[in-house]
């Protein structure tokens, strides 16, 4: 399994960006996928999960109303569409797998995802 993200870089406050997250190995269109973020010094935190069939999303507080998860089953890739950026989003942006828990409940937890991508940095300065 290989998951591997693009899109992060440099931008102002108030500015978007949109990750992406490609995905091999695994039947991805059955499988619920996330986006976690950690910051220098911070605990990985979640930011957002979609189902397999994007029917259902999840989002953490902090980025209600500013970021959206969706997903392409044929391109067998997630997106993260960041918009109205802050400093505080400034961190590593990772993408997960769920391949253990297709069906049921929420998806919150690291503890949901077994195949976990390198990350991509995003920096919104002031």
């Amino acid at each position: 399994v290989q998951l591997v993200e693009s899109g992060g870089g440099l931008v102002q406050a108030g500015g978007s960006l949109r990750l992406s997250c490609a995905a091999s190995g695994l039947t991805f269109s059955q499988i619920p996928m996330g986006w976690f973020r950690q910051a220098p010094g911070k605990e990985r935190e979640f930011v957002a999960a979609i189902r397999w069939n994007g029917g259902s999303t999840w989002y953490a507080d902090s980025v209600k109303g500013r970021f959206a998860i969706s997903r392409d089953n044929v391109r067998n890739t997630v997106f993260l569409h960041m918009n109205s950026l802050k400093p505080e989003d400034t961190a590593v942006y990772s993408c997960a797998a769920a391949t253990r828990k297709l069906y049921g409940g929420t998806y919150y937890s690291e503890a949901d995802y077994d195949y976990w991508g390198q990350g991509t940095q995003v920096t919104v300065s002031s």
